[in-house]
């Protein structure tokens, strides 16, 4: 059984998707106006975990992770002027340049950076990656109906906001105090403060210099809200079986999606809410003015493998606050480094210890326990009474979900020529020609290949840390 907790409901409850094995699901993706923050990462590997799971459990799980690559950071970020950093074009290229070509260009090394990052963390692409810009029609026929329903109404300066005393339901997420509500009052920025309970903005009139949009209600650009519904809609339908994001997205991004949506279409529009929780870095909440704001190429400039973060960010329950601390990702990368170099000592994988694998996949399936299925890896790893081939073959099955790359021999990428003396070093090993095992080895070496032989005619590999 997979229980997962609702932040709808606040209970656990058992998984059951609308049209099984099928599973429909939606994850706030990044604003590309800078580079991806580790809080930011936590939550994608949290998605990608949650997928993992899912598949162990054999559904075919439908994914869409939007790209917002339109609101005012990115509108900011791109009529900034920063000299000679080499990004943006000068400040008399600006002026004459085109507002949705200038996002466009700003945002495009951001959204490149933002899937690299996923790609070194094993993060499973999503199926489908839409960009707010490339659903401006499917927003706009969204507003219509709102509009029609009599929810949104138009604003003296040409705005159109959603009015969230029209949608009584308002508030059931976030559980707000409905005596704390304001529907008289207006919010137009996308960046908001956490007691701002007011009407939000569906569309945003034009501005001279803002990108902009031709639509039956005038000119202008979307709000941050609409383009989830929207595309969430268009992709994956009325109701979806999985919405997840992080904690902060609670209030009022998520509120606002329910409120928009469901005033559209009459239907619920998430069965499941999932929300991790802040990552913490010294016990700060991250901030560039404490100069605590760390990405992923700060980490890897140390020399530390990202997967030593994903490691890290299983270590603790998704719905705890995790603290991240330079001393507590260096522990996490000396024990990724050692279960690595373990595995790599093994004899082939075969067969499997089904019992730490049930016990494993129970603990994953109780709201995603990934510390536990941790602690269950580790107990497997130190079983002696289970021989090496067996403990092989239930790790990498663990790995499936866990997402660590496990299998070393996999992690370090061999030409056709190092794979080959590899094979013919076990081969002179096996016979006892440990002549020709030496030649094999000082070849290697001198390609920058380290081997380290290990009992039970196993070995390991390292790349010399110079030829990086």
């Amino acid at each position: 059984m997979l229980t997962i907790f609702n932040s709808l409901s606040r209970k656990l409850e058992p998984f059951k998707p609308q049209n099984p094995p099928a599973v429909t699901m939606y994850t706030c993706g990044p604003t590309v106006y800078n580079f991806v923050h580790i809080g930011n990462l936590r939550a994608y590997v949290f998605y990608d975990t949650l997928k993992r799971l899912l598949r162990s459990h054999e559904y075919a799980i439908k994914h869409v992770m939007n790209i917002t690559d339109v609101d005012d950071k990115i509108i900011r970020g791109s009529a900034a002027e920063i000299p000679n950093c080499g990004l943006r074009p000068a400040p008399s290229e600006r002026k004459n340049q085109d507002p949705n070509e200038r996002i466009k260009s700003f945002s495009k090394k951001y959204e490149e950076a933002y899937f690299e990052d996923l790609k070194k963390l094993n993060i499973i692409s999503a199926d489908v990656n839409p960009k707010a810009t490339e659903y401006i029609p499917q927003m706009v026929t969204l507003i219509q109906t709102l509009l029609h329903k009599g929810v949104a109404y138009k604003s003296e300066d040409g705005s159109i906001y959603f009015s969230i005393k029209k949608f009584p339901q308002y508030g059931r997420l976030s559980r707000l105090d409905k005596k704390s509500l304001r529907p008289t009052e207006r919010m137009i920025k996308d960046e908001y403060t956490k007691d701002s309970i007011q009407d939000f903005a569906l569309w945003k009139a034009a501005k001279e210099g803002e990108p902009s949009w031709e639509t039956p209600f005038g000119k202008g650009r979307p709000g941050w809200h609409i383009e989830c519904s929207a595309m969430a809609n268009d992709l994956l339908g009325e109701t979806i079986d999985i919405h997840s994001g992080g904690v902060d997205l609670i209030f009022p991004h998520h509120e606002n999606e329910i409120a928009q949506s469901e005033a559209a279409t009459g239907k619920p529009f998430a069965r499941y809410w999932i929300h991790n929780e802040h990552l913490l870095v010294d016990n700060q909440k991250m901030s560039k003015s404490l100069h605590n704001f760390y990405t992923l190429r700060e980490i890897e400039e140390k020399g530390i493998d990202p997967l030593a973060l994903r490691y890290l960010f299983l270590t603790v329950h998704y719905r705890d606050k995790l603290n991240f601390t330079w001393e507590s990702l260096e522990a996490a990368r000396q024990a990724l480094t050692r279960l690595r170099d373990l595995v790599a000592t093994w004899d082939e994988p075969a067969i499997g210890c089904a019992g730490y694998e049930a016990d494993f996949l129970a603990a994953i399936a109780d709201d995603l326990g990934t510390p536990r299925g941790l602690a269950l890896l580790w107990d497997l790893v130190h079983d002696r009474e289970y021989p090496t081939s067996a403990r092989h073959a239930s790790i990498l099955k663990m790995d499936k979900v866990l997402g660590l790359r496990l299998d070393s021999r996999d992690e370090i990428t061999l030409s056709s020529e190092e794979k080959k003396l590899l094979d013919d070093r076990q081969q002179a090993r096996r016979v006892g020609d440990f002549e020709v095992s030496d030649e094999i080895r000082a070849t290697l070496e001198n390609k920058g290949l380290v081997i380290e032989d290990t009992a039970n005619n196993g070995f390991r590999l390292k790349r010399k840390r110079t030829e990086r």
